[in-house]
């Protein structure tokens, strides 16, 4: 006999609750599985590729004395990464004192003026002396700009005030937004726009950036009260003393 449908309070009849067949159950707990699973799976095989890579550069440098397999049967993962970090150290620590620093700056000199050589070793110089100083080089704030038309807005890191013959050129106001491309945030344009047309965030650069990797399906929570459509913008040099005050 078949089970006839129920009704509410209100007399309204209920449908019939829709059985969900076995294969799509299995494809769901799969599904969900495979979510869980997969970025601990792609963290751990990024972390192997980097120690391989370094091992296989820095083991056979080594002398077969202070090598594990020189007295075991086998190789002792991440032994090369272990040696780059203590190698680095001492590093570290020798161009603190005068006799590094002066080793430092004479091969800065040979490696600056060598034709080919100079430009690759400029670049990524400059690269590592912005993260190395990444809290006085780093991105001040998230806001909204319009681009690439009037009614279109996209997200972009204000990097610093125009200076110099920019801000010759185009007067008081305007500041430079790093522009970033999906999914890699690494990527993109600068552009000098002034601050009033621009929608500060309160978003972190984090969170910002998570955005732009995620093609905007990763989204910060946010609680306003404010009522403006569009808060005033202080220029880059001005935020860090705002931000100071409210501490």
């Amino acid at each position: 006999m078949a089970k006839k449908p129920t009704s509410d309070e209100n007399g309204i009849m209920n449908p019939k609750p829709r059985r969900i067949s076995l294969w799509a159950w299995l494809r769901g707990r799969f599904l969900a599985g495979m979510v869980i699973a997969a970025p601990i799976a792609i963290t751990f095989y990024v972390l192997q590729f980097l120690i391989n890579f370094i091992d296989n550069r820095v083991k056979p440098l080594l002398p077969p004395v202070i090598q594990p397999e020189t007295y075991t049967n086998y190789a002792i993962p991440g032994f090369g990464v272990l040696v780059m970090i203590v190698a680095l150290t001492i590093l570290g620590g020798v161009a603190t004192n005068l006799i590094g620093r002066s080793v430092i700056s004479a091969a800065d000199r040979i490696l600056s003026r060598l034709p080919i050589v100079r430009n690759v070793y400029a670049a990524f110089k400059q690269l590592t002396e912005v993260i190395a100083n990444n809290q006085q080089s780093s991105y001040d704030r998230v806001v909204l700009i319009e681009y690439p038309k009037r009614g279109s807005w996209c997200i972009g890191f204000v990097s610093t005030g125009a200076k110099g013959e920019i801000r010759t050129r185009l007067g008081e106001g305007y500041i430079g937004v790093f522009v970033p491309t999906t999914p890699n945030p690494t990527s993109g344009f600068l552009m000098y726009v002034k601050t009033e047309e621009c929608i500060e965030m309160d978003m972190t650069i984090e969170e910002g950036a998570k955005m732009i990797l995620s093609a905007g399906l990763v989204v910060p929570d946010h609680f306003s009260d404010d009522t403006d459509d569009q808060r005033s913008l202080p220029l880059p040099d001005e935020g860090a003393e705002k931000l100071a005050k409210k501490a």
